[in-house]
């Protein structure tokens, strides 16, 4: 029953707090990293910006250039474009950005060192630490719904939404006050 119930609010309110989130730097650090589901590994694709702070995030099934330009697409359209992208040498996502910057006047500057790339590294030591102990995700659509709150979780942990008082209150208390914007009590 409460997994039903997370299936189907987490993505409303995942949806509904973006509207609070601050505004992410120019510069960001895009990586992949792999989720179980059904036994089969999938691929989320993540971005931070230069201070840690979660730019964007989307669960794919393959690791192509189409999910790599989605990605991309899904993350200008809410944050803006980036100055500079820092990846790894994974060419499909090197193509995908070739491709946005082909429709551009001035292209975004993509720099392939991996050295660059260690903080989306370690941000995904916080995703996998949760999603760990799950053991699998049983659907793609669940597991799309409870990601969607993990990375929600991390970006409250982080400070990245413009909550009046969120100084003084506990991550839950800032949760459910966004929760409450989906839902007025």
């Amino acid at each position: 029953s409460i997994n039903r119930w997370a299936i189907r609010f987490l993505p409303l309110i995942e949806k509904m707090a973006r509207k609070h989130k601050r505004p992410v730097g120019g510069s960001w650090r895009m990586d992949e990293t792999y989720i179980k589901v059904k036994g089969v590994w999938k691929y989320l694709y993540r971005a931070v910006d230069k201070q840690g702070k979660t730019v964007d995030f989307l669960l794919t099934a393959k690791r192509d250039m189409a999910a790599a330009k989605r990605f991309f697409d899904k993350a200008m359209g809410a944050n803006g474009d980036p100055d500079k992208v820092a990846m790894d040498k994974s060419g499909a996502n090197k193509a995908a950005i070739d491709a946005i910057n082909a429709g551009r006047d001035v292209p975004i500057l993509v720099r392939q060192v991996k050295y660059l790339n260690n903080i989306v590294e370690q941000d995904h030591r916080a995703i996998k630490r949760v999603t760990r102990p799950m053991l699998n995700f049983k659907s793609f659509r669940s597991a799309g719904s409870v990601l969607a709150d993990i990375e929600l979780m991390q970006m409250i942990r982080k400070g990245q939404f413009a909550i009046d008082g969120a100084d003084a209150m506990s991550f839950a208390d800032q949760f459910s006050v966004l929760a409450g914007i989906v839902r007025p009590v």
